[in-house]
């Protein structure tokens, strides 16, 4: 049986938070001290405050926010705490509660959201806790508001400065800030420690350090431009197609027009990296797989002829192995060649390149429910569902080949 071992949806159990000191500038400066774990409860909120304006609440921020507030809820963000998450802490709150609470930085960051906080006894029960926000993931407030003071990017054009005087404004205005607009505020939750969880001598989540290494840092292309275009709060990334074919060049080929019954056929499938930020994929829970195979003249699969590469970074389910790491680096590409023989007419290969974003989840979740998951049972076997819902087809051509 394999050991048992926790695995959050989105992340693996943050066991030691992202500590890397870059080149200090304010913007870091700014982020290190707006990420400090764990952040605090937001206290006493001021006494002209209305309701809506002491509300931690998305769905109260979507009242005059509709855009950013509609982008959220259909985001991986708002997905943070979700079933995967939730159906593993029901159990890890009794069994294992520091991580459970590490787990809370990143899945479910603001105070308010943590029915337990450490004590000098241990783990009591969280005074500031609010069930409201059990399930929001993370929500407008973990982004944009500590001590009740809102916190943003400039103005489109730049200035920081209020367009009136602070108390008259709605929550007090805005403090305004460049560090929204680049990868370090991005870095507490998207990067592990140094001496965080690794394996072959490789972080488990390094997705800041690869980008600090690519040339998409050097061009000055932040984590915002890609994944927050025209600063849209989708968040989108491995999980949604069209993000993923932004950022791939997929091409397919063959060394001949057609080809006789009985020649061999020379099939090329390529996937370049082009315009991904980091590796690809930047985390050990997706696999892309290219794939070519032989259909007949009826559109079915020629046995045995089917031909796979796998882009990933594998690892065993209870984190003690790395299986293998082909994924790609910016700029970096793979070929999948495939010769085969053309015994009959009427063939055509099929070329394609199919993301399952949830691989190593599916693989867990139906581990951990043989196990027994307890009281979060129901919740595992819907986040088993989702992850089994998952894959879909970022390329696919087909090419008469006799």
């Amino acid at each position: 049986m394999t050991p048992r071992v926790f695995v959050l949806a989105g992340a693996v159990v943050l066991s030691a938070l992202a500590t890397s000191a870059p080149a200090r500038d304010p913007t870091t400066d700014f982020s290190t001290r707006h990420w400090r774990q764990p952040l605090a409860a937001q206290g006493v909120p001021p006494v002209t405050f209305s309701a809506l304006e002491k509300s931690l609440n998305p769905e109260s921020w979507g009242t005059c926010h509709p855009l950013q507030y509609g982008d959220w809820r259909a985001s991986i963000h708002a997905a943070a705490s979700g079933p995967g998450t939730a159906g593993q802490l029901v159990e890890m709150w009794s069994s294992d509660p520091a991580s459970a609470s590490g787990c809370y930085a990143c899945h479910a960051p603001l105070a308010e959201q943590r029915p337990f906080i450490r004590t000098a006894s241990g783990f009591d029960k969280n005074p500031d806790y609010d069930p409201m926000l059990a399930d929001k993931g993370v929500p407008c407030a973990a982004c944009h508001v500590r001590g009740h003071e809102r916190f943003g990017p400039p103005r489109r054009d730049g200035s920081l400065a209020s367009s009136a005087p602070r108390e008259t404004l709605p929550h007090h205005g805005v403090t305004r800030t460049p560090a929204f607009l680049v990868s370090e505020f991005c870095r507490s939750c998207h990067q592990f420690a140094p001496n965080g969880p690794a394996l072959n001598g490789k972080l488990l989540q390094d997705t800041y350090a690869e980008w600090r290494a690519s040339p998409f840092a050097r061009q000055g292309v932040q984590c915002q431009d890609c994944h927050m275009p025209d600063r849209r709060h989708q968040w989108r990334g491995i999980h949604d197609p069209d993000m993923v074919r932004s950022g791939l060049t997929v091409t397919a080929r063959t060394d001949a027009a057609r080809y006789r019954p009985g020649n061999w056929a020379s099939l090329v499938l390529t996937v370049t990296s082009t315009r991904v930020g980091h590796a690809f994929p930047t985390y050990v829970t997706p696999r892309v797989i290219m794939r070519i195979e032989l259909l007949d003249g009826d559109g079915r699969l020629v046995p045995g002829s089917r031909v796979e590469k796998i882009i990933a970074r594998e690892v065993s389910l209870d984190l003690t192995r790395e299986l293998f790491d082909t994924r790609l680096q910016p700029g970096q590409r793979v070929t999948l060649a495939y010769r085969p023989r053309l015994d009959t007419p009427g063939l055509r290969a099929r070329f394609s390149v199919v993301v399952e974003p949830d691989a190593f989840y599916e693989r867990f979740f139906e581990v951990l429910l043989r196990q027994g998951t307890g009281r979060g049972e129901n919740q595992i076997r819907e986040a088993l569902d989702a992850a089994r819902r998952s894959p879909f087809t970022v390329f696919a051509r087909d090419i008469p080949l006799t």
